[in-house]
């Protein structure tokens, strides 16, 4: 049975009370994981028992008894970031712990769950400490650190930190991860095209018109102010959620659907993307948020046109929209199909566009023609549902679940490789080097009145 030592720092934050946390004790409640020690590490001066309170909120049908184990092996670490002594104090509490434990060859997973100008502070007082240690896997034991999103916030700093990673650890034990990646229809994207023959063939600019994503969210930015003042709407979700689903749609065949064979594939869409315009927004109210800057022109919305210059999607415009404090949230994927040659009088038939919902409700759905009872050839819309969330009910945690568990089982499609990243920093700090116009828009609303003048020049219908 293996033993594992797993080190959170940041664990007095949102992420971890809200995600990480919750995903942890689910494995544990499952038998994912048996043998194990937890220790929270993070500035705030609180305890085990406070950081554990906080979860109540977030798990749901405990068992009572599996939960109190859970809670009794949860230590807290009080640590600065900064101080290389805090992190000898902690290499100290781990070492005590393993030896009550009894562990004799324990599997280290050391997550960052903290901003980014950290991530090569921690990571060099981590080494030094020896809290993980750079090894390959010998025994059962292993040492791997996984880093929360985003990675960096431009392509300078994102080197910046993976050279510091470099100096440490091998690319082997590193894992950059999108949790986006791991949910459970992102994850099923690339299941359903390759292995349907009616989708593959049409994979590609002969029959698909456009493809649509659209990260839609209702809410603001709420107590997110410092942080998301910093990066915007680009940076936070186009950069990585919403260019890792395009590179997932895009993707050429890989040799199998696992680890670098789907790296590969993702970082070569990435690297043939080409901006064509870009749209901005902000919602009104935004430079009043709290600690917002008061003449901010931070983007809390984007439209973009993006091309991938390459034989299969010559012609076919991929829409990318994201925002908050919009009418609504939802995150979904359209393949809009091009229309086929008039054959009846009652042309034109409605495009055929395959849907994939992500959230809300997980699940697909493709929008075929069909006649329209008690007509002679008059056609009419149908649409053909595979409700996921209603058939395996909703699990709101999953995508943590199943990303603690692929990093624990080696599984590298879970993580974001560097030549990922670096590609999609490329596109990004290419946009915000134009110094584009940011439209204001009314909070509830669809975004900005200008964003019409937009589509009409592009002809987009956006469909959602």
């Amino acid at each position: 049975m293996h033993e594992y030592i797993i080190v959170v720092y940041g664990a007095s934050g949102d992420l971890a009370g809200r995600k990480l946390l919750p995903a942890l004790y689910h494995l544990v409640a499952k038998h994912r994981i048996e043998r194990y020690i937890i220790v929270g590490a993070a500035y705030e001066a609180t305890t085990a028992d406070r950081v554990m309170d906080r979860l109540d909120t977030f798990l749901h049908d405990v068992d009572k008894e599996k939960f109190a184990q859970f809670r009794k092996n949860f230590y807290y670490h009080k640590l600065d970031f900064t101080s290389y002594d805090d992190y000898v104090a902690l290499k100290h509490q781990v070492n005590e712990l393993r030896v009550t434990y009894g562990f004799k060859a324990p599997r280290i997973l050391i997550y960052l769950a903290a901003a980014s100008d950290f991530f090569c502070q921690i990571t060099e007082f981590t080494a030094r400490a020896q809290l993980a240690e750079r090894s390959n896997v010998a025994d059962g034991a292993w040492a791997r650190l996984i880093y929360e999103k985003p990675f960096g916030s431009n392509l300078a700093s994102a080197q910046k930190i993976n050279a510091c990673i470099a100096r440490h650890f091998d690319e082997s034990q590193i894992y950059r991860i999108d949790h986006y990646l791991t949910k459970e229809l992102v994850s099923n994207i690339a299941l359903v095209r390759f292995a349907n023959v009616v989708f593959e063939p049409l994979w590609n600019g002969r029959y698909i018109d456009n493809v649509q994503i659209t990260l839609l969210e209702n809410d603001t930015i709420g107590s997110r102010g410092p942080y998301y003042d910093a990066y915007g709407a680009m940076s936070d979700v186009v950069q990585n959620h919403m260019l890792e689903l395009l590179a997932i749609i895009a993707m050429e065949t890989p040799e199998r659907l696992t680890g670098d064979y789907i790296r590969d594939r993702r970082a070569q869409v990435l690297d043939h993307v080409k901006v064509e315009d870009v749209f901005l927004g902000q919602y009104e109210g935004y430079q009043q948020e709290l600690n917002v800057r008061a003449d901010s022109t931070t983007e809390t919305f984007a439209a973009l046109i993006l091309r991938i210059n390459n034989s299969r999607w010559q012609g076919v415009p991929f829409y990318l929209k994201t925002g908050k404090a919009l009418t609504k949230k939802e995150t979904k994927i359209h393949v809009v199909f091009k229309p086929v040659t008039c054959l009846t009088e009652t042309c034109p038939a409605q495009a055929n566009v395959l849907t994939i919902e992500i959230s809300p409700e997980a699940g697909f759905s493709l929008q075929l023609n069909a006649k329209r009872p008690g007509q002679r050839n008059e056609l009419m819309p149908v649409t053909m549902d595979y409700c996921h969330s209603c058939i395996f009910g909703k699990q709101e945690v999953q995508a943590y679940e199943t990303l603690l568990e692929g990093v624990m089982n080696g599984e590298q499609s879970v993580s974001v490789r560097f030549d990922e990243i670096e590609a999609a920093w490329r596109i990004i700090d290419a946009i915000h080097k134009s110094e584009l116009a940011v439209h204001i828009y009314k909070k509830g609303t669809a975004g900005p009145e200008e964003l019409a003048d937009f589509n009409k020049k592009h002809a987009i219908r956006w469909l959602s």
